[in-house]
């Protein structure tokens, strides 16, 4: 990891538009949570359908698409990634340095705010505050590596970013049994599971799977994102 192209990264992404979508919707989840407490609708049913329809299921893949592509793709878009591949730094390190900020701004802006919402319906109760913590911090580190290979294989990153991460993911993953393997908020809910007793937490896809596969898009698509980058042209042609 590059101490100077984190702290690149940190401040391009943090100072531009999108630091605003990285705070309203951890603010709405928490809101959300708010609101329920005051309802007295705080039990574990409540908690458990917020957590995987909102945090898991909308708010960290989108997080994930936020933060994942805001690391190198307007870089790309722009052409001063052609500055930065310049400079005496392996490429391999860049796209490394890239995926930790992305993944550390997941672990800040939505594996954080699920456990303060979970918390605050139902404390620790049948673990689901710790289980989706969890489920969100691994979903959210495979996020980052996938969509940080996306932001660098493809110039159209965020749209086929939002294809995957709302008609695959939130519509066919959930009503298409086979195609849920595929996916990683389903993989993000089976650790959730795994670690929560609550009754009205399940899933289809088995932790013996779901570790596994979140490990390879992770490893792969940082690894691939790196050897993209070594393939990059000066020139700004791949």
């Amino acid at each position: 990891m590059n101490g100077v192209v984190a702290g690149i990264t940190y401040r391009a992404v943090l100072g531009r538009r999108r630091i605003l979508l990285l705070i309203l919707l951890p603010l709405g989840l928490v809101g959300l949570a708010v609101l329920l407490r005051l309802v007295g609708s705080a039990d574990e049913r409540s908690a458990v359908t917020l957590m995987q329809s909102f945090a898991i299921g909308t708010m960290l893949p989108l997080l994930g698409l936020i933060a994942g592509t805001g690391v190198i793709a307007p870089e790309i878009d722009d052409g001063t990634v052609l500055h930065l591949l310049s400079k005496p730094i392996s490429r391999p390190v860049i796209a490394q340095t890239k995926f930790a900020v992305a993944a550390s701004l997941l672990a800040l802006f939505a594996a954080l705010p699920t456990f303060v919402a979970a918390w605050l319906l139902v404390g620790g109760e049948s673990g689901i505050a710790t289980g989706f913590t969890v489920g969100a911090l691994c979903g959210g580190i495979a996020y980052a590596a996938l969509f940080l290979l996306l932001g660098v294989v493809t110039r159209h990153a965020v749209t086929i970013g939002i294809i995957y991460a709302l008609v695959w993911e939130g519509l066919i993953g959930n009503f298409v049994p086979g195609a849920r393997q595929f996916s990683v908020q389903q993989w993000a809910r089976s650790i959730a599971d795994q670690l929560s007793s609550s009754p009205f937490l399940s899933t289809d896809v088995k932790l013996s799977f779901a570790v596994p596969a979140l490990i390879v898009v992770t490893v792969g698509g940082v690894l691939w994102a790196g050897q993209r980058l070594r393939a990059y042209s000066l020139t700004g042609d791949e």
